[in-house]
C-alpha cells in the first residue's frame, strides 16, 4: 500500500472503532481535510484491493483484511509513541506528528522487536489501546470525567482529544495518566467542575472534562 492508502485505512478505522455502521464519504473527507471527490477516487482503489466494502451513497466499511491492515498501522503508530516518550523523553504532546511518519515503516520484524523492547505495552502514552501482532486489542473499561458527580473520583487513564494544545493544557494543570481526580463541585449553570488533582484545586470546563477518560 502507498502512504496515502494507509492513511485512508487508518482514518476509516478510527471513524468506525466506536460504531459498526458504515462511514460516509463526507465524514472521511472532513477528517482528512480533503475533497469528497478525492475520497471517492481512493475508495474505489481500496475496494479493488478488497480492503473496504464500498457502495456509492451507502457508505464505507472495512473488510476483515482491511481492518487487520488498519490495526497494524495503528499498532506501529502507538508503539512508536511509546518509544518516543519512554526512551527518548519526548512529551506526550510532541509524539503524534513524528509517529505519523514512523507508522509507514514496512518491516514487521522491526515492529515486533520494538514491541518486545518496550515490554509489550497494551496502551500508548495517551491511554489508547495498542493492537498486538495478531490485531487483538485489550480494552479497558473507562468513562468520561464529565459523567462524574460531586464527591466522585477516578484515575485518569486516557484522553479523547490528543491535540498538542489540549495535552499542553493538561501538563500545565499537572493532569497526567495515573492522576487521581476528585470532583469537589459541579456547577449546574454550565456543568463546569471544581476538581482536586493531587494537592491542587482547579476549575475546568465541561469541554475539558468531556475529553478526559477516567477509571
Amino acid at each position: 500500500m502507498t502512504y496515502s492508502e494507509e492513511n485512508y485505512l487508518k482514518t476509516i478505522y478510527h471513524l468506525t472503532v466506536f460504531s459498526e455502521s458504515a462511514v460516509s464519504t463526507n465524514a472521511i473527507a472532513e477528517k482528512m481535510e480533503t475533497k469528497a471527490s478525492s475520497v471517492t477516487d481512493m475508495l474505489k482503489k481500496l475496494a479493488e484491493k478488497d480492503l473496504i466494502n464500498y457502495i456509492k451513497y451507502q457508505g464505507v466499511s472495512l473488510t476483515e483484511t482491511g481492518k487487520l491492515a488498519a490495526k497494524m498501522i495503528v499498532r506501529k503508530h502507538r508503539l512508536w509513541e511509546c518509544f518516543l516518550v519512554e526512551k527518548l523523553d519526548f512529551s506526550w504532546d510532541e509524539v503524534h506528528d513524528i509517529a505519523e511518519q514512523l507508522e509507514h515503516i514496512k518491516s514487521e520484524k522491526l515492529i515486533n522487536k520494538l514491541d518486545d523492547f518496550l515490554g509489550n505495552p497494551t496502551e500508548d502514552p495517551h491511554g489508547d489501546p495498542i493492537p498486538d501482532a495478531n490485531g487483538r486489542i485489550i480494552k479497558i473499561e473507562k468513562r468520561l470525567l464529565s459523567e462524574l458527580q460531586k464527591n466522585q473520583s477516578g484515575i485518569c487513564v486516557g484522553v479523547k482529544d490528543t491535540s498538542s494544545d489540549f495535552l499542553k493544557y493538561l501538563d500545565k494543570q499537572e493532569i497526567a495518566l495515573g492522576s487521581l481526580i476528585e470532583i469537589i463541585e459541579k456547577e449546574s449553570f454550565d456543568n463546569s467542575f471544581r476538581i482536586q488533582v493531587g494537592v491542587k484545586e482547579i476549575m475546568i470546563s465541561n469541554k475539558i472534562a468531556s475529553n478526559i477518560y477516567i477509571q
